[in-house]
C-alpha cells in the first residue's frame, strides 16, 4: 500500500485549514459548546455546498463524490486540529453502515448533500461497543430498548440502530422524530461533542443491513476518530513548541532547557507514529478490507493514547496558564479524554488485536 499524501490531498488539507481557521476559531468553538445543538447549521451547509465534505463518504452512484478513507482522514485531521463542532463523525459512520448494508442505499443521497444528519447507535447503558452486548430488540416491525453515547443523537434526522432480531444482530433505520423515540442529551467531559441517550418504545423501523454492516461502520468510525485524534495531537504539539520558544525563565526561552526538549521530542515521536497508524488504516479501508479490523484497532488504540498524552503534556508545559479555563489547552485535553472512550477504549482495541493475532481472522467489534 502507498502510505503517502498526494498533492490533491495536500490541497484539500490547506483549503480545510483555512476554512476552519475562519469558521471555527476557538471563540466560536466555545460558543457552540454552550448551545443545545452543539453545531452551527450555517457552517454545516457551507461544508456541504462549498467544500462537498459530506459527499466524500458516499459513492458516486448514490449521489456522492466517491472518495475514500484517505481523503476523509485528511478532513478529520483538520477538524481535530480545530476541535471543530460539527456532526461529521456521525454522518461518516452512518454512511459507512448504509453502504455496507443491503437495504438503505436510498438514504445515502440525503447524507451526501448535507440535508440529512444520520448517526449510528450501538452502545447501550454498559458503554460497550461490541455486538455481543446489544440488548435492543427489533420485533413485530418496531424497536424496543435504549442506546447511549449516540454521537449527535439529539439532532440526528436518521438513526441507524444495532438491534437483535431472529437472525442475530441487524441494522435498522428509524427517523429521529418517529413516534416512540425519546432523545435525551448526556452530560459529557468533552462539551465540544454532543452525545445522547435514545430510547425506543415501539418505534417503527426498517432493516437496512446485518451485523457485517455494523462492524464495518465501527471500523470506519474508529479510523476516522483516530485521524481526528492525530489532528488534535499535532495541534497540541505545535502550540507547546511555540510556547516553549516565547516563554522565558532565568533569562532564556524554556525550550532551550534539555528537559523541555526531551518532552517535546517524545510528543513528536508519538504524533508521527500516530500519523503512520492512521495512514495505514485509511489505506486498508480503501484497498485491503480484510486488513481493516486489525488496522482500525491499532490506529484507535495508539492514537487515543498519543492524543491523551500530548494533550496532558501541553497543559503541563504551558505551566499555570495551561490549567486555566481561558486557555485552549483544556479544550484539547477534554476532547482527548472523550474520544479515548468513544467507539471503545484503547484496552478494548488491544484485546481485539490480540484476538486477531491468535485467530488470524476478523474479530467482530
Amino acid at each position: 500500500m502507498e502510505l503517502v499524501v498526494t498533492e490533491e490531498q495536500r490541497e484539500l488539507r490547506d483549503a480545510l485549514r483555512r476554512f476552519f481557521a475562519d469558521r471555527s476559531p476557538s471563540g466560536e468553538v466555545r460558543r457552540l459548546m454552550r448551545t443545545a445543538q452543539g453545531y452551527d447549521p450555517g457552517m454545516w451547509a457551507l461544508m456541504a455546498e462549498q467544500l462537498g465534505l459530506q459527499s466524500l463518504a458516499v459513492p458516486e452512484e448514490h449521489g456522492g463524490a466517491g472518495y475514500g478513507m484517505r481523503e476523509l482522514a485528511v478532513v478529520f485531521e483538520e477538524m481535530g486540529r480545530a476541535v471543530a463542532c460539527a456532526p461529521f463523525l456521525a454522518v461518516v459512520t452512518a454512511a459507512a453502515a448504509l453502504e455496507a448494508g443491503d437495504g438503505g442505499h436510498d438514504l445515502l443521497a440525503g447524507i451526501a448533500d448535507g440535508s440529512v444528519i444520520a448517526t449510528l447507535a450501538v452502545a447501550e447503558e454498559d458503554g460497550r461497543w461490541d455486538l455481543g452486548s446489544v440488548q435492543t430488540v427489533f420485533e413485530g416491525g418496531v424497536l424496543r430498548g435504549t442506546k447511549s453515547f449516540v454521537v449527535d443523537g439529539h439532532v440526528a434526522d436518521l438513526l441507524l440502530v444495532a438491534a437483535r432480531d431472529g437472525d442475530g444482530v441487524g441494522l435498522y433505520a428509524v427517523a429521529g422524530d418517529e413516534g416512540g423515540v425519546v432523545r435525551e442529551p448526556l452530560p459529557t467531559v468533552d462539551q465540544t461533542r454532543k452525545l445522547a441517550r435514545v430510547a425506543f418504545d415501539g418505534a417503527l423501523a426498517r432493516r437496512v443491513g446485518g451485523a457485517e454492516a455494523v462492524a464495518r461502520a465501527l471500523d470506519v468510525g474508529a479510523v476516522a476518530l483516530a485521524a481526528e485524534q492525530l489532528g488534535g495531537a499535532q495541534k497540541t504539539l505545535d502550540m507547546t513548541v511555540e510556547y516553549a520558544k516565547v516563554r522565558h525563565q532565568f533569562g532564556r526561552p524554556i525550550g532551550s532547557f534539555q528537559a523541555i526538549k526531551h518532552r517535546c521530542a517524545d510528543m513528536f515521536v508519538l504524533v508521527e507514529s500516530a500519523r503512520s497508524a492512521v495512514l495505514n488504516a485509511a489505506a486498508a479501508a480503501d484497498e485491503r478490507p480484510e486488513e481493516l479490523p486489525a488496522a482500525a484497532a491499532l490506529a484507535k488504540a495508539y492514537c487515543s493514547d498519543a492524543f491523551f498524552h500530548t494533550a496532558g503534556e501541553a497543559i503541563q508545559l504551558h505551566g499555570g496558564i495551561g490549567f486555566t479555563w481561558e486557555h485552549d489547552a483544556h479544550l484539547y485535553f477534554k476532547r482527548a479524554q472523550g474520544s479515548r472512550q468513544l467507539f471503545g477504549a484503547p484496552e478494548r482495541h488491544r484485546e481485539r488485536l490480540a484476538a486477531l493475532a491468535i485467530t488470524g481472522a476478523s474479530a467482530a467489534p
